[in-house]
């Protein structure tokens, strides 16, 4: 069994890392688009087409399923790798937990890029899935820059400016970038400890197993090997990526060949 992801950065991790977790017999590809990034501030078609080669960079490995890790690229890229991909490659965006943070009801804010903030998709999610809950969303410029770049002091800034900006009633915290499960706690640390904080790294990672009929088996042997493109090039885990624990969970596992 073969799981690939996709990103323009190294957000793909939390994803990765919930993957091997559930199954650490399956092989990985991450393919990211170092070349291209950031995709937020690019018009939809032209991230469409950086998010259609990144996948097809993934897809000529050959996986089972394509999980494209990334808010923005599900929002707007979506119905095109699907289009190009499916049948042969299941494809599996990432939607911000909007659900089960809202489930309690109460002050629910979201981060996400300011390409994602106010978008009619992260809206409709509002709409169908937020019930009684009082949403905010929070736009974080910066802060999945600042995460890609393993820059602690901007993390920070981005993370407080963040904060400083999310009303203190607030008793859910939805991550809606994937960039953003890598900072969790230092969101956390900054919102407080109360702020329950929703993910969905691991969500998106059952969903992937479950489409391609494998059960999570995190007994299984630690077999899974790793393939990393950059941009299409083959390539390795990068210093930024191996700051983070999620990137060093992946480490053990043997590279391409």
């Amino acid at each position: 069994m073969k799981i690939a992801l996709m990103d323009s950065g190294i957000g793909l991790l939390a994803a990765a890392a919930a993957v091997r977790g559930l199954r650490p017999d399956a092989d990985l590809v991450l393919s990211s688009d170092p070349d291209g990034m950031p995709w937020g501030p690019r018009t939809p078609a032209d991230l469409t087409e950086r998010a259609l080669a990144t996948a097809r960079a993934a897809a000529a490995h050959a996986p089972d399923a394509l999980i494209v890790a990334c808010n923005t690229a599900s929002v707007h890229a979506l119905s095109a790798l699907r289009a190009e991909l499916e049948p042969a490659v299941a494809v599996i965006g990432t939607v911000p937990a909007i659900k089960p943070a809202s489930a309690g009801g109460g002050r629910v804010a979201i981060w996400a890029t300011p390409a994602t903030t106010g978008s009619p998709y992260q809206r409709a999610l509002i709409r169908d899935y937020a019930g009684a809950a009082e949403v905010t969303e929070v736009p974080c410029p910066g802060l999945a820059d600042a995460v890609d770049q393993a820059d602690a002091d901007a993390v920070r800034r981005a993370v407080a400016d963040a904060a400083a900006r999310t009303p203190r009633e607030v008793r859910a915290l939805v991550l809606g970038c994937t960039h953003y499960e890598l900072v969790a706690e230092e969101i956390r640390a900054a919102v407080g400890p109360s702020v329950e904080l929703h993910g969905s790294a691991r969500a998106v990672a059952t969903q992937a197993l479950r489409r391609v009929g494998a059960p999570p088996d995190p007994g299984a042997a630690p077999t899974g090997r790793l393939t990393v493109l950059h941009s299409g090039r083959d390539s390795r885990l990068s210093g930024q990526a191996m700051s983070y624990p999620e990137g060093n969970l992946l480490q053990p596992v043997g590279f391409p060949g």
